[in-house]
């Protein structure tokens, strides 16, 4: 048979692997890079027989993707088989690759310790240094039970009999056997660069009713210098914790006794909150919108409209009034309905655009509660657009330039992702086609890039997705557009078109920050705490040499406040160096000294962040250099914006 490499065309026989296949074509120094092979979108192990209706092979290198991801899955089950010789009461259950690595959760009667993981790590390296092959075997479900039955591996046999197929395929390495689709690497000796990284207790298929398992988290790379890059990005990811931030910038904190994922905001990271909130209402006011503002408890009967109480309700919180149940709201677009609803709508009148700060609730399980990062109340800058369908692709194109805008402003780069209709969902095929439609156009009309997240949408529509990328080039979900044809027709939505009759409304949901408390998190970690000038919580503090100095500094605090710029005094009666030294630790942007001379001359000696000493300056001057810092982030961000609503908190 006739099959294409590289656009270079070879004869093969009939059953020849992939492996003969990419032999015709590449150079050993090439194929030594390649784990695997791909014809469309079918990746195949490099052992598997070159299908018959395959024309073109595409070798898949160590460093691609999808090398990197089957590194990754093989690295998992390399671990796994480390973990059966050491530990042969533990049972087994899932390893999948993550990004940027791997984990496999074990059912263990004790659990594991750093001492367990440094043995592991050593019998990892044993397996490669073995360099055992990597084998598929293809058996029916009563054979693949009968195996898994004899080995005492239950959570194998819970997932052959959740399987709708007949046959099941396993992998073996060694010893170890695995229920597994594959691909993998050939062999373990291919994992030149893997490193465990920590432990964690994760429920058994997330459900806190079932047993709590051991998860070994890793990571595996194609080489070790790209290892030793992550783990020096691991590292400084560990320093800029938010939660380790939150706490040494008395920022926010968490407490049990409150209830596990409820936030409680200290002054400073309720006064950083307040900006970005400010920033938002006046953005949003600015481009077309109108605030509104909602209940937090609405009765069952609008959640049955909204199809929530079928498809969400686990999600949900309830409870009940005059005997009547109520849902807390998990999002707000049902009274931003109720709002358009509120009177007869002309074509005229549309778009309509609805804002609102929304505080939410929903019940995340208590194992995946992280920091700010996932919580069970936040809340997220939402906004409904309602507009007529010959609107639909403009108010797309108006929310990714916003989103666009605001990621400029913190620097942050992002990609776009569009997800489809997901099996759990409402609303026809056809709307589901428009919707996905319009969101795909708006993207393409403009040229810019997505990727297909297949069966990831909401419930009653797809979306798109922009993920942002932080200082460590880790990506975050923020910003999203839902397209939704379906809501509008539950709750009998229209508008009076130019022709006397009524249509239907399309409605787009979106977030720009998406949740506060989540944006926040990633804020925090991207700039290491050392927010801009114009989102500081304390933008200048004006430190004394003496006692004889406070009048004067108090003075000087009074002026920068009067010119708007978050200002206070540290005149405690402790060394300069000490009192410098806390400046910096808490990340103030301006610390400015006052001895003798300043006094003298009516002005102030400016450190900025990074210890850089700007010399003496003016009151007049150091305010007008703080407030020229404020709004550069805005002028590269492309917004013509008055910078006075950064400040506009300053005399709170």
């Amino acid at each position: 048979m006739e099959i294409a490499v590289e656009g270079s065309k070879t004869e093969i026989p009939e059953g020849a692997s992939c492996l003969d296949a990419l032999k015709e074509s590449l150079s050993g120094k090439k194929l030594r890079k390649v784990v695997a092979c791909k014809c469309g979108d079918r990746i195949l192990d490099l052992s598997a027989p070159v299908p018959e209706t395959c024309d073109e092979l595409e070798p898949v290198a160590e460093d691609s993707p999808e090398g990197l991801d089957l590194l990754r899955h093989s690295a998992a089950h390399i671990m796994a088989a480390a973990v059966k010789r050491l530990f042969p009461e533990v049972k087994v259950t899932i390893g999948p690759a993550i990004e940027n690595g791997f984990y496999y959760d074990f059912d263990t009667p004790k659990p594991f310790t750093p001492e367990d993981l440094e043995a592991i790590e050593a019998e990892i390296q044993k397996i490669i240094a073995e360099n055992q092959e990597f084998t598929c075997e293809v058996m029916g479900r009563d054979e693949a039970r009968a195996l898994f039955e004899n080995m005492g591996e239950t959570y194998k046999l819970e997932l052959i009999d959740a399987l709708d197929q007949d046959t099941v395929s396993i992998y073996r390495n060694g010893d170890f056997v695995d229920l597994c689709r594959g691909p993998h690497i050939p062999a373990s000796g291919a994992l030149k660069a893997v490193k465990l990284t920590h432990v964690s207790g994760a429920y058994w298929r997330g459900d806190e009713n079932r047993p709590m398992l051991q998860r070994i988290y890793g990571t595996a790379w194609h080489d070790p210098k790209a290892l030793k890059k992550y783990l020096n990005q691991l590292e400084e990811a560990r320093k800029r914790d938010h939660r380790k931030l939150g706490r040494e910038l008395d920022l926010f904190s968490v407490h049990e006794d409150v209830g596990p994922g409820m936030v409680i905001w200290h002054p400073k990271g309720a006064l950083v909150r307040t900006i970005l909130e400010d920033f938002e209402r006046k953005e949003h006011l600015r481009r077309g919108y109108d605030i509104v503002v909602g209940p937090t408890i609405l009765k069952k009967e609008m959640w049955e409209i909204s199809g929530h109480y079928e498809h969400y309700r686990e999600n949900m919180y309830f409870t009940e009034i005059d005997d009547q149940e109520y849902g807390i709201k998990p999002m707000n677009c049902l009274s931003h309905m109720l709002v358009y609803k509120s009177r007869i709508r002309s074509y005229r009148d549309l778009p309509i655009r609805l804002f609102e700060l929304g505080t939410v609730h929903r019940h995340e399980r208590a194992g995946v509660l992280h920091g700010l990062l996932r919580v069970r109340q936040f809340t997220q800058d939402d906004a409904h657009i309602l507009c007529r369908p010959d609107q639909l692709q403009d108010e797309i194109l108006g929310i990714i330039k916003f989103v666009s805008d605001v990621m400029a402003l913190f620097g942050f780069e992002y990609e776009m992702e569009l997800s489809t209709r997901p099996d759990k969902s409402i609303g026809s095929e056809e709307d589901w086609e428009r919707a996905t439609n319009a969101l795909k156009g708006a993207m393409e009309s403009e040229g810019l890039p997505y990727e297909i997240n297949e069966g990831d949408g909401a419930f009653y529509g797809p979306k798109i997705d922009i993920k942002l990328k932080d200082a460590l080039e880790r990506r975050w979900q923020c910003a999203t557009i839902q397209c939704d044809f379906t809501l509008p027709e539950r709750f009998d939505l229209s508008y009076v078109d130019h022709d006397g009759e009524r249509k239907r409304p399309v409605m787009l949901h979106r977030v720009v920050l998406g949740a506060i408390e989540r944006f926040m998190g990633v804020l925090i970690e991207h700039f290491a705490g050392a927010f801009p000038v114009w989102l500081a919580p304390v933008q200048a503090r004006v430190l004394t040499v003496t006692d004889a100095h406070n009048a004067f500094a108090e003075e000087a605090v009074a002026a920068l406040k009067a010119r708007g710029i978050r200002a206070e005094a540290d005149t405690r009666n402790e060394k300069l160096g000490y009192k410098v030294r806390e400046a910096q630790l808490e990340k103030i942007p301006y610390i400015l000294v006052v001895g003798d001379k300043e006094v003298e001359e009516q002005g102030v000696s400016v450190r900025i962040r990074g210890n850089e000493n700007l010399g003496m300056h003016g009151l007049d001057a150091t305010a007008a250099m703080i407030l020229d810092e404020c709004q550069k982030p805005f002028a590269q961000g492309g917004m013509s914006y008055s910078f006075a609503h950064a400040n506009a908190t300053s005399s709170l």
